[in-house]
């Protein structure tokens, strides 16, 4: 077994890979740009090593100076995590080259299931149920026209080198697969330096299920069931589950066999990935193979009880697979959350900054420890007081629970949700709450298009309706109730002028445009040193006890003898006198008053935000990579005014109306914030 690893990434995949580590008594090196210098996987081991800037192509990208770490720190292996370098076939055959081990398949599997044109030919040796199509470059527009009726239209066409959603499209008619062959062949170009296409049958109301499978040096080959990964917004995936909602035990043991059956057919050893699109009738057809570990890796060992990151390493020292196929068990149900800093109600733009707090719901499972059960899990690389950089990725956690079945499972997100703290940067979280709420997701009847579908004009605060809105109002009383005991109790009150408590409230739950809703909540009962309040708002009471401390964010306790988490804070942009609550998704912004200062608030004039349609204004933290317009200069509606980067991701930015530029206020190479002004127009 190898004595020290060296991991060639960074972020939550990097902290999990040095967990099991630990736990196998092997010392880790983390490497590192200078953007990531005080980052949580560098605190986390043994050794770190300084790779460069911080663009992944000077620091991650560089396998040059990977190697060199490997060699200067002694560290006999590299795991490569996902992402960066862990599917590129030079890579793995350097290292191997270099007598440093690859935890992950051998460099030529690697190059097999890299090319997706190549690979299909190989799954259609393998006995492996391909899409129809055409698997061969295609040179021209027309020839893609003339292939797509031939197969029958819906049709997919693909880049060979593409992935990430990039170089895809689906047509419908011959105008559509003339443009869609043009366009994808271009992106292709430009993103991959491969402009081969290929064009495929486009399967309706698809699920993309995946097999996990697991070789050893030794020719042993198994599959660890399913999951089901469906829930995707532009090809990237939401929520992964397994086991599927949706197949049989006969379409999972031939997805399983066949998944097997590829594997051995490139002399596969690692973990790694088969995925399928598999039809509303359950026929199912390969897509594509990541030979690496993928992220929602924790939902399949929750069910199987193994530790992946484990087998992976055993298997890259050379040692024989412990189990067979009738060892793999499949308890429970498992279900992963993808935390990522964006924000839900501007088109899921990237949030950067710093992470102001962060405190993760109360864990029971952990990474490298499959032992415990029935739980929640979080993967995370990031730690309350980090800066989120704008350079990687925008996930910054993953958070997974184990229930004992799918309802139990969705139940338990929800409340592990309930409890995650994200403050200084904005979240999906309140997305995955209206996911998970959402009946046709509960019921199990989706496909890849119900983000596309349920969402289609985005997402705003009102898609995540809350089941009991009066209870919102309530625990805003229970928090106001609480906090005019503690200043009634303060001394040195001088007489007639000492703090009232009160037992009616007003909470005025404050609106977008002023449109405020006043509920009115009388508290009957209330015991502060045992935390006991009886509060009824309207025909309702609600009963709730806890004992969570006014400088909480969450509050912990039950109403009416269920348990609960809600969070609640103090001051909001809008009013620092304000409490903002926040449960099951749903997020009020309240001022709790005695019902006589309510009246007076309804008669104080709304004070409108100042109108800035005259401005572009950064959507997003981010570089100012490029402005298309100088001062003077006459743009019409709709017009390119600059394009910002931020986590991999380019944001053009388009001119609302006609108008003269007055002046460009920020230039190119500058860091922007949320809102700063990038362009005047007269």
């Amino acid at each position: 077994m190898f004595k020290k690893i060296l991991i060639a990434n960074r972020g939550e995949i990097a902290c999990r890979v040095i967990a099991t580590a630990r736990k196998m008594g092997i010392a880790t090196v983390a490497v590192y740009s200078e953007a990531d210098k005080e980052a949580r996987h560098v605190q986390l081991a043994d050794e770190a090593v300084l790779l460069g800037p911080a663009p992944s192509r000077e620091s991650y990208l560089v396998a040059d100076k990977i190697i060199a770490a490997c060699k200067a720190t002694g560290a006999q292996a590299v795991h490569p995590g996902y992402g960066f370098l862990s599917e590129n076939e030079d890579f793995a055959a350097r290292c191997e080259k270099e007598g440093i081990a690859f935890i992950g398949p051998k460099a030529h599997s690697i190059a097999a299931m890299g090319d997706k044109i190549a690979s299909k030919k190989l799954a259609n040796e393998a006995k492996v149920n391909t899409i129809p199509g055409y698997n061969d470059a295609i040179e021209t527009a027309e020839k893609a026209v003339e292939i797509a009726k031939g197969i029958g239209y819906p049709v997919m066409i693909k880049a060979s080198a593409g992935g990430g959603g990039k170089g895809l499209r689906v047509a419908f008619n011959d105008k559509e697969a003339f443009e869609g062959f043009t366009s994808c062949r271009n992106e292709a170009r430009n993103s991959f330096g491969d402009d081969r296409v290929f064009i495929e049958k486009y399967v309706l109301e698809p699920r993309h299920i995946e097999i996990q499978i697991l070789g050893d040096s030794h020719g042993n080959v198994i599959y660890l069931n399913e999951r089901e990964c469906s829930i995707q917004r532009r090809h990237q995936k939401v929520i992964e589950e397994a086991p599927s909602p949706f197949i049989s035990d006969a379409t999972r043991k031939a997805m399983g066999e066949q998944a097997v059956a590829l594997a051995k057919a490139v002399k596969y050893q690692s973990a790694g990935t088969v995925e399928f699109v598999v039809g509303k009738d359950q026929d199912f057809y390969f897509l594509e193979m990541n030979t690496r570990l993928q992220v929602e890796h924790p939902v399949t060992e929750c069910i199987t009880g193994l530790d992946l990151v484990e087998q992976m390493i055993r298997v890259a020292a050379g040692e024989k697979l412990t189990l067979t196929q009738a060892d793999v068990k499949r308890d429970g149900w498992a279900m992963e959350c993808r935390i990522n800093a964006e924000d839900p109600f501007r088109n899921f733009l990237p949030s950067t900054g710093r992470l102001v707090r962060f405190q993760t719901p109360d864990q029971t499972m952990f990474q490298a420890d499959p032992s415990k059960k029935q739980g929640v899990r979080v993967d995370t690389g990031v730690q309350e007081g980090g800066e989120i950089p704008m350079f990687y990725d925008s996930m910054i956690a993953k958070l997974i629970v184990h229930g004992k079945d799918r309802h139990d499972a969705i139940a338990k997100m929800r409340e592990a949700l309930n409890g995650f703290v994200i403050r200084g940067i904005s979240s999906n979280i309140p997305f995955q709450a209206a996911l998970l709420a959402h009946p046709k997701f509960v019921s199990g009847q989706f496909n890849t298009g119900f983000i596309a579908e349920h969402y289609a004009k985005g997402f705003r605060a009102e898609d995540v309706p809350h089941d009991d809105p009066d209870f919102l109002a309530a625990l805003a009383a229970f928090v106001r109730r609480k906090s005019r005991e503690r200043a009634a109790g303060l001394s040195g009150q001088l007489p007639g002028y000492d703090v009232k408590i009160g037992q009616d409230y007003t909470v005025v739950v404050l609106g977008a445009h002023g449109n405020n809703r006043q509920v009115q909540a009388h508290v009957d009962e209330f015991r502060g040193q045992s935390g006991v309040a009886s509060i009824r708002v309207g025909e309702k009471t609600y009963d709730i006890v806890s004992h969570s401390r006014l400088n909480d964010v969450k509050i912990n306790g039950t109403v009416n003898g269920k348990p609960f988490v809600a969070q609640v804070e103090r001051g909001t942009a809008k009013n620092p006198l304000a409490l903002q609550v926040q449960h099951n998704g749903t997020r009020i912004e309240a001022l709790v008053m005695s019902p006589r200062m309510a009246q007076l608030h309804q008669l104080m004039p709304y004070k409108a935000p100042p109108d800035m349609s005259r401005f572009v204004l950064s959507p997003m933290p981010g570089l100012l990579v490029d402005v298309s317009v100088q001062p003077g200069q006459k743009v019409q509606a709709g017009e390119r005014v600059a394009v910002i980067e931020a986590m991999k991701m380019e944001n053009a930015l388009f001119a609302a109306q006609d108008g003269v530029v007055k002046r460009v206020v920020a230039s190119k190479g500058e860091s922007l914030s949320v809102d700063q002004v990038i362009v005047e127009f007269e």
